[in-house]
């Protein structure tokens, strides 16, 4: 086993859950402005391939992973995901109430990745991984609500866009996590000390 595999406790600690509320209020501020800006990009993608617009969600699909390699805790990833997505609501966007069913599955689609290795694995891979769960979650809804009636084309083309965004952001994420490491910013947290020992 590595020093990446096992968090110390799954129970959550009161700097667990201030971290975490930090993290979802931080990426609420990355969802309210590309809830604005990426319809220029979608635009631009749409008339390439139906369906390949998927790939502008990646930047409302890496809350969950993110707090979910920093707390390492069962449920920090549906939390975080779904935060934000309070936040972004009550600001207001044009979606509305619908945005809480999004940060609710795509969090539960990060979290998934995580609870399949019982929270005890947080390299790159497992980042890729769950930002194409939390793809995969915002697929459903967006089929659901969004795009019904669509074409199989279209399905696999979105399904495929959305999850390859989701991926690369998760990637990010665990970037992100890394450079925070070496600063010192997470020394309370098995993220910290792991980095440090690894690099």
């Amino acid at each position: 086993m590595t020093v990446l595999e096992r968090p110390r406790s799954t129970t959550w600690r009161v700097v667990d859950i201030v971290v975490a509320s930090v993290i979802a209020a931080a990426c609420s501020v990355v969802f309210i402005a590309w809830a604005v800006a990426y319809q220029g990009p979608a635009a631009l993608l749409t008339p390439l391939l139906p369906g390949l617009q998927g790939l502008v969600n990646g930047p409302w699909l890496f809350a969950g992973v993110l707090a979910g390699l920093v707390v390492r805790r069962p449920g920090a990833a549906i939390y975080a995901e779904l935060v934000a997505a309070v936040i972004e609501a009550l600001v207001g966007n044009q979606w509305g109430v619908t945005t809480l069913l999004s940060g609710a599955v795509q969090g539960a689609g990060a979290e998934l990745v995580f609870a399949l290795v019982l929270y005890r694995r947080f390299g790159p891979g497992i980042a890729f991984l769950a930002g194409a769960g939390a793809g995969l979650g915002e697929t459903v809804v967006d089929l659901l609500l969004y795009y019904q009636g669509s074409t199989p084309l279209f399905t696999v083309v979105y399904a495929t866009s959305t999850m390859l965004s989701g991926a690369v952001f998760g990637f990010l994420s665990w970037l992100l996590v890394r450079a925070l490491a070496r600063t010192g910013a997470l020394s309370r947290f098995a993220a910290g000390r792991d980095a440090k020992r690894v690099g």
